[in-house]
This record gives structure tokens, sequence and C-alpha cells, in this order.
């Protein structure tokens, strides 16, 4: 027998690759909005970071530095003039053709000493720039301030009797137009963005139009002014839908139509044969018996019709559950059926309200055919409401439930799921109104120890 051999540990690559894959599934955007703009504009973004990034690194850097360069030069040169004069040339006189042909104001401060301190500017890079070209340049301590004068540099050197004040313009010693470059990306960031938000909301619109026409059909609510609209197969997939409901409902309305028909046609040899009954004058077990039959295929005739409607004939309107429920238990105790309810005030959904009304009714009776006490709770549970029906009867086995629900079946002789005492349709039809307003019914074991069938709509 050979044995399997050990799996290989993940490649390490792969390994990060599953982490950023994870770490992206947690902070992308959920919305197809979001994720649209996500996907243009971080390029976008990416591509005007490597431009910023190259412009300080290489374009900005590198044009500071010669422009730190070239005055730091013209300063030595200043002071080499004077140092090879050996006093023939003055401060004073070298004032002149500085200020005119290299735009450097130079002042001689006679007895005056270097700061202690030196300030810092908002770009120490720019501190470090100068620096390093003053410290090539010049043999002798120096002091320099980029922030003090508005427009200017202050460089200070010590020189023989006193300090050597030079003034040059910013524009001379560094870029000084870089914040353009940044405005000009944030601008055009901006508008990017302003731009891609404003044409994909226009194109996500449909998309959530039809999200939105599709979750209302689930729940019966029929919206007749919605239209394709939006790209190409995002018009399609409308178009789709739209042919979709409209062949639902002629397949409903032809069932419908063809169920009736059925049961008027019955209803009339029905009707005759209870009228000969009535007019029998035999009281016999025979004649009983056959009473009994026809009474049985009426109420089978009524919830065959009933099934098939499928409830879609009402218009579904806001309507507070509350009060349903209240008149519902009010209507079982009125019967001499023992039914206790707590609900919470104010619980309101757009239903049809004569449909919850009967999906209600068939969860009551079915509990009260096989239960002694009967409680029905109802609460808001976020963007739902929950209603639930505990009776203390013989329950139904876990992996028979999902059965009940199957129409016209029965199950074991100590419970079934006929609520209406006809032809097993009670629980068939209930969750069938449930899944129509876009909920659900499930049945589960009861605090009470029999069965809880739990309700459960949207708000």
């Amino acid at each position: 027998m050979s044995e399997t051999p050990p799996e290989s540990p993940m490649n390490p690559f792969k390994r990060a690759t599953r982490r950023l894959e994870a770490l992206l599934r947690r902070v992308a955007p959920r919305g197809l909005l979001g994720r649209s703009i996500l996907i243009i504009v971080l390029p976008v973004l990416l591509t005007q970071a490597l431009m910023t990034w190259y412009f300080f690194d290489r374009h900005w850097d590198f044009i500071s530095r010669r422009l730190a360069s070239v005055t730091a030069g013209e300063i030595a040169m200043v002071l080499d003039i004077h140092q090879s004069s050996n006093g023939g040339i003055t401060w004073e006189d070298l004032a002149t053709p500085a200020a005119r042909d290299m735009r450097l104001r130079i002042e001689f401060l006679p007895g005056a000493s270097l700061p202690d301190v030196q300030p810092s500017s908002a770009f120490s890079i720019l501190d470090n720039t100068l620096s390093r070209e003053l410290s090539q340049r010049l043999n002798r301590p120096f002091w320099f301030d980029l922030k003090s004068r508005p427009e200017f540099v202050e460089i200070r050197v010590a020189v023989e009797g006193g300090v050597l004040q030079v003034l040059a313009r910013q524009d001379r010693v560094f870029v000084t137009n870089g914040h353009i470059f940044l405005t000009y990306l944030i601008v055009t960031g901006t508008l990017l963005l302003a731009v891609a938000f404003l044409f994909l909301r226009n194109q996500v619109r449909p998309i959530a139009r039809l999200a939105v026409a599709a979750e209302n059909f689930g729940k019966g609510i029929d919206e007749p002014e919605f239209k394709p609209a939006g790209a190409r197969e995002v018009r399609r997939a409308a178009l789709a839908f739209i042919q979709m409901r409209d062949r639902i409902y002629r397949h409903i309305h032809q069932r419908t139509e063809m169920l009736a028909g059925v049961s008027h046609d019955l209803r009339t040899p029905l009707t005759r044969m209870k009228l000969e009954l009535a007019l029998m004058d035999a009281e016999g077990g025979s004649v009983l018996a056959l009473k009994s039959d026809v009474e049985e295929m009426g109420r089978m005739l009524e919830e065959y019709l009933e099934f098939a409607r499928g409830q879609r004939a009402e218009t579904a309107t806001p309507t507070d559950i509350t009060a349903l429920l209240e008149t519902a238990c009010a209507d079982m105790v009125r019967q001499g059926m023992k039914v206790e309810l707590d609900a919470d005030r104010d619980l309101g959904a757009a239903v049809r309200p004569q449909a919850i009304r009967r999906a209600v009714n068939n969860l009551l009776d079915n509990a009260l055919t096989y239960g002694r006490h009967v409680r029905m709770t109802a609460r808001a549970m976020g963007p739902q409401i929950e209603i639930t029906v505990d009776d203390d009867g013989p329950g139904i086995p876990a992996h028979q439930r999902e059965e009940a629900f199957r129409p016209f079946r029965r199950l074991d002789e100590a419970r079934n799921q006929d609520a209406g005492g006809g032809v097993g349709l009670g629980l068939s039809i209930a969750r069938d109104i449930a899944r129509a307003h876009g909920g659900d019914i499930t049945l589960s074991d009861s605090p009470a120890g029999g069965l809880r069938a739990r309700l459960v709509l949207p708000s």
C-alpha cells in the first residue's frame, strides 16, 4: 500500500498573494459604483504618485542643487576677489557689481558673529542641499536662514573683522514653483474623480433600478414604470427581466383562470349532489358518509383554487403587522381557542394584507389542530419582522419538516401538514405567501415541546 506523499509547503509568493487578496477583499468597496471608481482612479493616483516622486527626486532636487551650487559659487567668488585684493577692494566696492551682475545683496557687518542656532525651514531637503553646497564652496563658517525673509535667503559668512551678509532671491537658490506642480496634480486628480463619479453613477443607476425592480417583483410589488436604460448589456438584462416577469404573470393568470373554470364547473354538480342528499329521507350510514365526502370535496376544491391563485391579485400596501396579528388571534379566541400574543408595537411592512392574514391563520390553524396552547410572538429583527408560532403538540421530526411544506403530502398519523382539514395545503400556501413577499417560513423545535413555525418578512 503506497503512502500519500506529504503535501508540499505553500510557495511564499502564493502565500503573500493570498494575504494580499484577503486584505483587498476586506478593504475594497462593496458596491459596484465604489469598485468601478477604484478601478479607474487607483491607476491614475499611482501614476501621479510616481510622477511626483520622479519630479521631486530628479527634476526638483537636481535643479535645486544646481541653483544652490551657483549661488554658493558666486559667494565664494566674491570672497576670493576680496581676499586676493589684499584690502584694495572693499566690501562696498563689491556690493554694486554683485547686485548688478549676480543679483546678490552683500553687506559687511563689522564686529558681528554668526548666530548660535541654525533655523530650519519647512523642507529639510532644502536645508541639506544648501548646506552641502556651501560647505563644498566655502572654507569658512557660515549660517543661513530660509524662512525669516519672505522672498530672500539670508546667508552669513564669517570673514576677517566681522560677518558678510548676503541676501539672494529664493528663486536663485532653489525651485520655488513646486507647489504649482502639486496643485496641478491635486486639481487634475479631483476633476478625474468627479468626472468618474458622475459618469459611473449614471452607469450604475440602471443596474440599481433593475435590482430594486427584481426585489420588488419577488415581494409582489409591481413597478410598471420600470424601463430598460443604461449601457447595452444593462438594457438587455432589463429587457430579459421584463419579458420574464410578463411570462410569469401570464402563467399565473392562465393557471388561475384554468382553476377558476374547473372550480366553477365542479361546483355545479357538487351543488346538485348536496341538494339531492338534503332531499333524501334516508339517514343511514351510507348517506351520512356520502354527505361527508361531498363536504370534503368542496373543501378540497376551495383549497386547490386558493393554492393556484398564489395571492397575486392583491396589491402590496403599507400594513400594520401588529394590528393584523391582534385581529387574527382575536378571531381564534372568539372560536374558543387558546392563543397568546406577544408582539412589538408599531410593526409595519409593505405586504398584501389578506395574503399575510391567510398565512398567519394557516399557521395558527396548524398549531391549534395539534396543540392545546399556542403562543405567537412578533419582533423587529433589523431589516426583518420575525413572527413565531409555538405549540405544545407532538411536533414534526427534523427529517420530515421540509416534507411538510410540499403540497398534497401527508406525514405520519401523529401530525401532518394539513392545516385546513382538507388536502394538506396549509403550510404550502403559507410558505408560498411568505416567499412571494421576499421572506420564508421554517420549522423547528418549540420551547413549549411541540413545533415552532418561524415566519420572516422584510420590513
